[in-house]
């Protein structure tokens, strides 16, 4: 005899045990690792509903960690960076732990103050295969890297492009003291040869160009060796 057909009620909303947080379909929340020291599992409701004993269920779209990831934790992603998966499970409402907003990538390097629950998503990704969307991303800096908002780097003037201070062999405390930054083609085009114009404290480097993901996942590796 097989058995009986769980009838799905759908359900509008739930209160988060212990607070007066509700949650809906579509919110960000924090859901329980079963390992007490590990960070929360992150992950988009999709649907809340209740089956025939009224427990509530929850259907979860998971965000990954750039480290639960096939690709791994790399250079460039925010200690706060998380990657929209195709991975959807049902979970016992009681699991969920709170609720967190997942800014979009340019959002979030807009924000003044980032807050604990405050996390950011640029790609989708694919945890059957490992792929991610998009497929292209921009890089900067002489090392040829996607932007880490983690990181403090320095702008210049004129074309508005990024560096990182250490590609650059700057501390710092020599970027704060700077007056000026101009980037090698930008220089060139306005001015050939000539000095800067703040009495040679502004670096020369490369500008930024655009490569495929996929290939510069595969590519950080060798630049680390290198």
């Amino acid at each position: 005899m097989g058995r009986p057909k769980i009838q799905k009620r759908h359900v509008d909303s739930y209160t988060i045990k212990g607070t007066t947080k509700v949650v809906q379909a579509g919110d960000t929340v924090l859901m329980r690792n079963e390992e007490s020291d590990a960070l929360p599992y992150v992950g988009r409701v999709e649907k809340l509903w209740a089956d025939n004993r009224n427990n509530v269920k929850v259907d979860v779209r998971w965000y990954y960690r750039p480290e639960e990831s096939k690709g791994g934790r790399r250079q460039f992603h925010g200690s706060k960076e998380l990657f929209l998966s195709d991975h959807i499970d049902t979970q016992s409402a009681d699991t969920i732990e709170g609720k967190c907003t997942v800014h979009t990538f340019k959002s979030y390097t807009k924000l003044e103050n980032v807050e604990i629950d405050d996390y950011f998503c640029r790609f989708e990704y694919k945890a059957s295969t490992g792929e991610f969307s998009p497929d292209r991303v921009a890089v900067y800096c002489k090392c040829e890297m996607p932007y880490n908002p983690d990181d403090l780097m320095v702008q210049c003037e004129e074309c508005k492009d990024w560096f990182h201070p250490s590609c650059i062999n700057l501390s710092l405390e020599q970027v704060r003291k700077l007056d000026h930054f101009y980037c090698s083609d930008c220089l060139k085009e306005a001015n050939g040869d000539r000095k800067p114009p703040n009495g040679g404290r502004d670096m020369l480097v490369d500008t930024k160009v655009l490569l495929n993901f996929t290939t510069v996942y595969m590519a950080v590796v060798i630049f680390e060796v290198l």
